[in-house]
């Protein structure tokens, strides 16, 4: 390795990634292209793993609709200053600049294959092209500033090595997923450096929920307005697909006002979820609606009735839950059992007291704190030389491709402003 490193040393500018994962991968391109010398050092036995698993194995690249909402943090001027730099379309253009053709569907963009694999291929067979080196089951344990250089301690298969190289990038991912390679292990490494750490929460999460419907109705899925309230106060609302599980919420909804439930309940706050089965729907004609199918089928079960409204399980999950026995003759029900049941069906709440773990959230809140780094260049305020990309910062952003526009837009401009004057 002493021998290796020494070749490596001088006549260009050396830099090491640490982390292979969307932005560490985008970061190696944009460096190399700038003429930089680029190793990245990766803990697990591959890189790129969490890109095969977005968008459902199809890698929802980025997207059309972007708006500071869909980026959240301590600081949301952060995000914004970002995509000044990079935005969507420079991504576009990057993937074609990777030989990868997009397509576009309702704003969402997904590589033409439909295939998240082929986005990691390309990065992959544009980092060989340019000399980029990957180790594998390198794990970094210590950063240490020398002058105008840095150190790099870490435990490798052949045992503990030094690095030593002129820039650091650090992109080595959240918490979220560790099934990806994901471990928290940059957050340590951040920290011990001195820099601040917003508490890692998890983020795009599903939520559990107080006993109510969830074991009669778990695997329905169905379209839903979500009211997301702390302490009585509403603090989020999404409108999608929700979906029913056996301990809680899930679906897109969900999912988007999550990371603020998570939050809440880390503080110790009372959070409830109010859902709106027919938002599309008006109570008062909701009511027309019912009354009149009670008229015309006064001979059917209340269960029946609902079961033309809204999926049969859930039906009969709501009326247990109102205390309605599910065979009750409709037209046996009066003004009082009506009105309970748009109540519910259009308001119906349930307490929320907690959410699953790191292990399935999508991505992570909090993270290495954006006060710390300077947005046009993601390099440390307080380490010259040391820059940061993706998930390792606190910007988590909503469903849509937002992570990977943040990923490859902090990658590349990491990349560009610690490979710029390589030579």
């Amino acid at each position: 390795m002493q021998n290796e490193r020494k070749e490596w040393r001088h006549i260009m500018k050396q830099i090491i990634i640490i982390g292979a994962g969307a932005a560490g991968l985008t970061a190696a391109v944009y460096a190399a292209r700038s003429g930089a010398d680029v190793r990245i050092l990766e803990h697990t036995d591959k890189a790129g793993k969490k890109i095969l698993s977005t968008g459902n194995g199809k890698c929802n690249i980025t997207n059309r609709f972007q708006e500071i909402s869909c980026y959240r943090g301590n600081d949301s001027s952060f995000p914004q200053k970002v995509l000044e730099q990079f935005d969507e379309n420079d991504t576009i253009n990057f993937m074609e600049s990777l030989g990868i053709l997009c397509k576009e569907k309702n704003g969402y963009v997904y590589p033409r294959s439909e295939q998240a694999s082929t986005v990691r291929e390309g990065l992959m067979m544009e980092c060989k092209r340019l000399g980029v080196i990957i180790e594998y089951e390198v794990e970094v344990q210590e950063i240490h500033k020398k002058e105008d250089a840095f150190e790099l301690t870490a435990k490798t298969r052949r045992g503990n090595q030094i690095y030593q190289c002129d820039k650091v990038i650090l992109a080595a991912g959240s918490k979220a997923m560790p099934k990806s390679g994901s471990n928290g292990s940059g957050y340590e490494l951040a920290k011990s450096l001195g820099l601040k750490i917003i508490k890692p929460l998890p983020a795009l999460v599903q939520l559990k929920c107080e006993e109510g419907i969830y074991k009669e109705a778990a695997g329905v899925r169905c379209g839903a307005n979500v009211k997301l309230m702390v302490n009585g106060e509403l603090v989020a609302e999404e409108e999608g697909e929700l979906q029913i599980t056996n301990y809680g919420l899930s679906g897109i909804v969900v999912m988007q006002v999550s990371r603020f439930a998570v939050k809440a309940l880390d503080g110790r706050k009372q959070v409830t979820a109010v859902i709106d089965f027919f938002s599309e729907m008006k109570r008062e004609e909701l009511y027309q609606k019912l009354f009149r199918m009670i008229e015309k089928f006064p001979e059917k079960t209340i269960e029946d009735i609902l079961a033309g409204f809204i999926n049969r399980k859930l039906a009969g999950a709501l009326l247990k839950e109102m205390g309605i026995r599910k065979d009750r003759i409709a037209s046996k029900c009066d003004e009082s059992y009506i009105q309970g049941i748009i109540k519910c069906l259009k308001g119906y709440q349930t307490e929320v007291i907690g959410s699953n773990t790191f292990a399935e959230a999508q991505v992570c809140q909090g993270g290495v704190a954006t006060k710390e780094i300077n947005p046009l260049t993601m390099e440390s305020k307080k380490y010259p030389g040391l820059y940061f990309a993706g998930e390792i910062l606190d910007v988590d952003g909503t469903c849509g491709g937002y992570n990977l526009q943040f990923a490859w837009s902090t990658g590349a401009i990491a990349g560009t402003k610690a490979g710029e004057n390589s030579e």
